[in-house]
């Protein structure tokens, strides 16, 4: 039996996020008997539970700010190292999802070698990028993905240009790494068209099917909120603007409103965020297009879900975007007008070439982006005792 031990996801079963979302594909769709799967958790009711075949360990963490993450990953390693030796289980994977405790790893390292233990790492994005850390946190992030690179059997990147990226700015290592990307779920939403749950949503924010652009994302300074919202209020689109998320960064918000008047446009409706999974895939579906201004991660999950549910997608041209969409998908830059005056030439699509966009989108995910190709990926990974 291949024992997996995953930290760096708040947990499962998956509420929002991509990381928790893998996890819970990656235990839900497994098809080997010989892996067994336990999973870190932050907090929980029970210590310990099962979901879909996987133990699931608690961890509970004291809210200490930023460095919060850092304690949980670490509490984790431990949680794990101790139950590894306790049943002597043989070579264990501990794949730890982000980079945030790479500084702390060379202090495990002769543990790790007692324990048979493997250290996978899964990079994410480029998380020392991010707008919302200060100059210090960015320095400790930058640091941390160095150390975790350094330390790890294998990285495992969900992007082909973050795989480009580790090993061009960490040759010196020569990191052992492979591609597996994320996934995305194909097939139409269970919600009918006549079905409540999404007839009170359209009643409550004021939308009609067709009739609306769609933004879903957290709330952050790099998924590039102010320029996207500049751009559709300029824009003369008679379709509204629906935006998924949670507003709570206060700071972005403020200099939103000081540089965008939306809260006068009828057009632009914030509508909070949607856990319910079968109704934001019915809102996808229903979107004219999606547009999406992720530029600093890997394969994002969001961009995925909208390549294999809305017909138009409208994506920043950075590397990692233009990986999933290739020529299926339609491209802006940060320049003044390009937005705009792509969801101009969008409205004036017909329905024959909306079609074969959409049609390009799914064929995208089908073709590389499944769950089950991508879990598929990882057994086979997993249950290898060499690390490439």
């Amino acid at each position: 039996m291949q024992h997996v031990f995953i930290i760096g996801s708040k947990g499962i079963p998956a509420q929002y996020g991509g990381f928790e979302t893998f996890v819970e594909k990656l235990v839900s769709y497994k098809k080997s008997p010989h892996i067994q799967y336990h999973v870190a958790c932050m907090t929980g009711q029970k210590k310990e539970f099962q979901y879909e075949g996987a133990r699931c360990f608690s961890i509970k963490v004291p809210n200490i700010g930023p460095a919060k993450a850092v304690y949980y990953d670490l509490a984790a390693i431990v949680n794990c190292l101790i139950y590894i030796d306790k049943y002597k289980i043989h070579q264990p994977v501990i794949y730890i999802l982000a980079c945030r405790i790479g500084p702390f790893l060379p202090l495990f390292r002769k543990v790790f070698k007692k324990l048979g233990v493997r250290i996978f790492v899964n990079p994410d994005g480029h998380e020392w990028m991010r707008g919302k850390w200060n100059m210090w946190i960015k320095g400790y992030w930058k640091i941390s993905e160095r150390w975790m690179v350094k330390n790890a059997d294998l990285v495992i990147c969900d992007s082909k240009h973050i795989e480009y990226y580790i090993r061009k700015e960490y040759k010196h290592y020569n990191p052992k790494t492979m591609f597996i990307p994320y996934g995305g779920e194909m097939g139409l939403s269970k919600i009918l068209d006549n079905g409540k749950e999404w007839r009170k949503w359209q009643k409550k924010n004021g939308v009609s099917p067709k009739e609306y652009y769609l933004i879903v994302g957290r709330f952050v300074p790099e998924n590039n909120f102010e320029r996207m919202l500049k751009e559709f209020y300029a824009s003369p689109t008679k379709k509204d603007l629906v935006i998924i998320t949670k507003v709570d960064n206060k700071k972005l918000e403020k200099r939103i409103k000081e540089h965008v008047p939306y809260e006068k446009d009828p057009r632009i409706k914030f509508v909070g965020v949607v856990y319910h999974r079968e109704l934001l895939k019915k809102i996808r579906e229903n979107a004219y297009g999606y547009i999406h201004g992720h530029e600093v991660g890997g394969t994002n999950p969001s961009l995925l879900e909208a390549m294999a549910a809305t017909p138009l997608n409208l994506l920043l041209d950075v590397g990692f975007n233009r990986e999933v969409g290739e020529e299926a998908a339609l491209y802006w830059n940060k320049r003044e007008g390009s937005l705009r005056k792509l969801i101009a030439d969008a409205d004036g699509f017909s329905e024959t070439k909306r079609k074969a966009y959409e049609a390009g989108a799914k064929e995208r995910v089908r073709k590389g982006y499944t769950w089950e190709g991508v879990v598929e990926k990882y057994e086979k990974r997993f249950v290898r005792k060499d690390v490439v």
